[in-house]
């Protein structure tokens, strides 16, 4: 198994909450973000307006959030720092190897890291730390369907790839 990059290992140390998912895919890692990223059900964009409604009770920077990357592509994918894929930027990138993104909000700082391991196995790592007392309050209310959305992002990158 590839180990972890050094930016995720000091995050992992310093995050509140830490998982991870794995998938089994025959492509690149390339095909396999492009898949997961851009992956949007009905359910999913309702839960996220539920979400907006929440964020604003809480007074959140970024109510309006959006899942999905809008169909981008695997030759489209970014690895430079400060590009984005949907409403994460990217922190850093190695190609085929890994990707580490970012979204912050007033209430807490996610992290997801789509890593190749080889061999066609695929890890999504994700680590939340919480900023605000209300970061600790929202995280509680959405935590029950992270591993849904997360598996679901892992399937999607694995049909993507």
């Amino acid at each position: 198994m590839t180990r972890n990059p050094p930016a995720l290992r000091s995050l992992i140390e310093a995050g509140d909450f830490t998982d991870t998912h794995i998938a089994h895919a025959g492509g690149t890692l390339r095909t396999f973000v492009a898949g997961s990223t851009g992956w949007s059900p009905g359910w999913l964009k309702f839960l996220y307006r539920v979400r907006s409604v929440f964020a604003r009770l809480l007074r959140t920077a970024h109510p309006d959030v959006r899942p999905g990357s809008g169909g981008m592509g695997p030759d489209d994918v970014p690895f430079t720092p400060g590009r984005r894929i949907g409403f994460f930027t990217v922190v850093e990138g190695a190609e085929d190897r890994h990707l580490l993104l970012s979204a912050s909000d007033s209430h807490l700082a996610a992290h997801l890291a789509i890593i190749s391991d080889g061999g066609g196995r695929f890890r999504l790592v994700t680590v939340v730390r919480y900023l605000h007392w209300t970061g600790r309050l929202y995280f509680a209310a959405i935590r029950p369907f992270h591993w849904l959305v997360v598996r679901g992002m892992a399937r999607a990158g694995a049909l993507g790839a």
